[in-house]
């Protein structure tokens, strides 16, 4: 089905498509090849938001969008990053009763594919990843836990995500990273942005480091993600340190 346009104010159009993958492949099209006046793409799950530098651009980029022919597959058009995790969440074994594996299955499941950061919301920085392991798609927890540590590592609804910061979440956890994925003394701020490859690889307690250029190494505490109180709200706290290696290209 061809997009959907929707026009907002004078310098903006709403894609809408069918569904995340859709908006993925739009947005890695038109991020590669920009149509002349865009400043922004925002994805989301089914819509992609065109900003672009006022009136006299809007039929000339409306026209490049429906021109646009997305790819087959997928490429990092952000970049690429590697997640070290320690795989000792709380949710572990209840991702491995609800998908039918082992929790080392899991595991090998979660590293063994790399995801693509599909678009970015619920607080800053907080990345919604596809393209891993179908056999990891599980619900969402029925309550959710008042706090959810910075770093932590999860799935849901068929996408996994870091946690950028301490907050309330609903999402299942399967480990911990180091890596700070929101800092505001960063440029940019966010470590996981659309388009961005992201890799998962295993790591022991007090190994795991994560390296930039002119940024601060972070090291795995002690601690394990445990199980935290129930509600079903989600708000957002405030930001951890630390940050990750990235690879451009």
């Amino acid at each position: 089905m061809s997009p959907r346009l929707r026009r907002c104010g004078d310098s903006a159009v709403l894609v809408e498509l069918d569904g995340v993958e859709e908006v993925l492949a739009l947005y890695e099209a038109l991020a590669a090849d920009p149509p002349p006046g865009v400043t922004d793409l925002l994805p989301a799950a089914g819509t992609l938001l065109v900003r672009f530098d006022g009136p006299r651009r809007r039929e000339p980029v409306e026209s490049a969008i429906l021109r646009a022919r997305p790819a087959a597959g997928r490429r990092a058009t952000s970049g690429e990053v590697t997640v070290p995790v320690v795989y000792d969440g709380a949710d572990l074994a209840d991702v491995a009763a609800l998908t039918g594996l082992s929790e080392r299955e899991v595991v090998q499941a979660h590293t063994g594919t790399p995801w693509t950061v599909a678009f970015s919301g619920f607080t800053p920085g907080f990345g919604y990843l596809v393209g891993g392991d179908p056999r990891l798609r599980v619900p969402r927890r029925t309550e959710s836990r008042v706090r959810v540590p910075a770093g932590a590592v999860a799935l849901a609804a068929g996408y996994s995500a870091v946690y950028p910061r301490e907050s309330p979440g609903g999402w299942r956890l399967i480990g911990r990273t180091p890596l700070s994925v929101w800092d505001l003394a960063a440029d940019p701020p966010a470590l996981l942005r659309p388009g961005m490859r992201v890799r998962f690889t295993e790591t022991t307690p007090g190994t795991a480091t994560g390296t930039m250029p002119g940024t601060a190494t972070g090291t795995m505490p002690e601690t394990a993600t445990g199980t935290m109180p129930e509600t079903a709200t989600e708000i957002q706290t405030e930001v951890a340190p630390g940050r990750g290696e990235v690879r451009h290209g």
